[in-house]
């Protein structure tokens, strides 16, 4: 890992959170890619990849679980890390930073459960619980 300017540079394939790690902090892309994948049964699922701008780790601001997914850089990526204190800060600063942040996890709570429920619909019915 190499420092930036205001982040760190993260190299393709080097992780930056990973899944079931404690954590405290969010982190802001600012140049480069990342994909988020989860650990299941031994393998590994894409979830998502995210872009410049994006956000990843919000829900350690929120409570003290740990990390639900590992992250990892798709080539040379440049990160800002956020802690709890420096996020409500920039909230008092500019509000409107809030409901932004609302909005991104409530649409990826909605993605979700289309997931959840188009994997429900495409099981069997003597294969549901």
């Amino acid at each position: 890992m190499v420092k930036g300017t205001l982040g760190k540079i993260y190299h393709k394939g080097e992780v930056i959170i990973r899944q079931g790690e404690s954590g405290d902090c969010m982190y802001v892309i600012q140049g480069g890619q990342v994909e988020v994948v989860q650990e299941m049964d031994g393998e590994e699922i894409k979830l998502a990849e995210l872009n410049e701008g994006d956000f990843f780790g919000d829900m350690a601001i929120f409570e003290r679980e740990v990390r639900s997914a590992t992250v990892r850089s798709l080539g040379d990526s440049s990160v800002l890390t956020v802690d709890k204190k420096n996020f409500l800060r920039r909230i008092q600063e500019d509000p409107s930073l809030a409901f932004r942040l609302v909005q991104s996890m409530s649409g990826r709570i909605r993605k979700m459960s289309e997931t959840v429920t188009g994997l429900r619909i495409s099981q069997p019915p003597w294969n549901r619980e």
